[in-house]
């Protein structure tokens, strides 16, 4: 069928709305109409070469819409069911079984591999017949349009207002998931999160949904911290003013028990590492350029500290996504106060104001 979709032809290269075709759903797969898009940072990662996916290609991979149609051996789905794409997994490696499918053992293929997963190339060509990439993250939903998989699908409470839903997929749920799937803090913890941009407060509004009674809040922009004191954080420490470490063992007490490093910037790893002490835990959770490296002080970790790794928020999509859609219909996760609405056609503005600052989520109502 004929699509739209918001075309990146070379790296750094401009979004373009590019008419293409899309396959028909295949065995298991399923076909979203789109009705919105969230941005991600990993989008950008990826169009300017930090994320292996071959180009020219279509990018995004926060999408929510309803199902157009599905292809054979396909059931609980049917045309017009609401639903946001989540990330694509094998579901047959050991990591898939063992409930950890963020993990699957064919990530790199299943998020970045420029086509179906599994092979079957690409599902997307130029009218012409000439192929692009598609299936960025399983979904390449900068697109009216999306091919997926059933395995993928999150099915959304129809009273629930289905343009809001796509960050479900991956920044909102990274944030959240870091917190109730791997921190899971216990009665009086205190944590520490590094940049509060939309993985940032969606891992605030988590732990204040759990036991954690310090929440501190670190960020160079003011209306930032201000927001994230809205959203449950206890404190908050201005990176562009304070010594951000000693603020932070200050409000503590001395060090904090978790420190969530949400930016990808390798200055702020380090700082997020200092401010955790013995048998404290450093999550790095922010997407840095391919071949960044960090150093850390070999005794101070020697003594207990981890230092983790988290993608994706950890788990199983459907779990953590259905829940965090509970928590926002019972009013505890108001993950609406991060979106700012765009038309699709605006998508590189829309890029440009969320690197500025400017806007925490961006999301692209489609056509």
């Amino acid at each position: 069928m004929q699509i739209t979709a918001a075309l990146v032809e070379e790296q750094d290269g401009p979004f373009t709305l590019t008419e293409l075709e899309l396959d028909d759903p295949g065995p298991g797969e399923v076909l979203v109409r789109l009705v919105a898009t969230g941005i991600c940072h990993t989008d950008g990662l990826a169009r300017h070469g930090d994320l292996p996916f071959p180009l020219p290609g279509v990018l995004g991979h926060e999408g929510a819409g309803t199902v157009a149609a599905a292809g054979p051996g396909v059931t609980g789905f049917a045309e017009g069911d609401p639903v946001v794409i989540g990330w694509p997994s094998c579901g047959t490696c050991r990591n898939c079984r063992a409930g950890e499918p963020r993990y699957c053992l064919r990530l790199a293929e299943a998020l970045c591999g420029g086509g179906r997963l599994g092979g079957g190339g690409t599902a997307l060509r130029r009218p012409g017949g000439d192929p692009v990439s598609s299936h960025f993250f399983g979904q390449s939903s900068f697109a009216t349009h999306s091919l997926t998989t059933a395995a993928a699908l999150v099915p959304v409470p129809p009273d629930l207002p289905l343009e809001l839903m796509g960050p479900l997929a991956c920044g909102v749920s990274t944030g959240a998931g870091a917190v109730f799937n791997t921190v899971r803090p216990r009665p009086g913890a205190r944590l520490v999160v590094f940049g509060v941009g939309t993985v940032g407060l969606a891992a605030i509004m988590a732990a204040r949904n759990s036991a954690a009674t310090r929440i501190i809040a670190v960020d160079r922009h003011a209306s930032r911290l201000a927001l994230a004191r809205e959203l449950g954080a206890t404190d908050t420490v201005d990176a562009a003013k304070d010594d951000v470490v000693g603020a932070v063992h200050d409000l503590c007490g001395g060090p904090a028990d978790y420190a969530l490093e949400c930016t990808g910037v390798i200055d702020v790893v380090r700082q997020a590492a200092d401010s955790v002490g013995m048998l404290g835990t450093c999550l790095l959770i922010g997407g840095a350029p391919a071949g960044a490296e960090f150093a850390l002080d070999h005794l101070s970790t020697l003594w207990g500290k981890r230092i983790v790794g988290v993608l994706g928020g950890s788990g199983r999509s459907e779990e953590l996504i259905t829940a965090i859609m509970s928590l926002y219909a019972q009013g505890r996760f108001p993950f609406d106060r991060l979106v700012e609405y765009f038309d699709f056609a605006d998508v590189q503005t829309a890029l440009d104001r969320s690197y500025a600052g400017e806007v925490i989520k961006p999301v692209l109502r489609m056509p």
